[in-house]
């Protein structure tokens, strides 16, 4: 079994920064993808970001492609979700993910979500 703990949401300006981190317990991280998922107030779950095991392959939705990063340190068990020029669209609650490799659709665990609220 993998927990996961995320941090570093909170209450910040459009156009500033956020990065946030996806923390790891249990199995090592880097047995699973990792993904991003956010969702707003009356709004579907969205796809923000997913990062390969090894790092080296990386996806995003169109509506946050060349603003955030996702990476991961897998020596420390963690994936982070760098947010730059932050808009109010991006305010939802974001939840990280640990993806079954080569399995859409299939997790092995969500955190609990960190909230980011961007005011305009």
């Amino acid at each position: 079994q993998v927990q996961l703990v995320e941090s570093g949401g909170g209450l910040v300006q459009a156009g500033a920064s956020l990065r946030l981190s996806c923390a790891a317990s249990g199995r090592i991280f880097n047995l699973y993808d990792g993904d991003w998922y956010r969702q707003a107030p009356g709004k579907e779950r969205e796809f923000v970001a997913r990062i390969s095991q090894n790092g080296r392959t990386t996806y995003y939705a169109d509506s946050v492609k060349g603003r955030f990063t996702i990476s991961r340190d897998n020596a420390k068990n963690t994936v982070y979700l760098q947010m730059n020029s932050l808009k109010p669209e991006d305010t939802a609650a974001y939840r990280c993910a640990a993806g079954h490799p080569n399995t859409p659709g299939a997790y092995a665990a969500w955190g609990q979500g960190t909230q980011v609220t961007v005011s305009s």
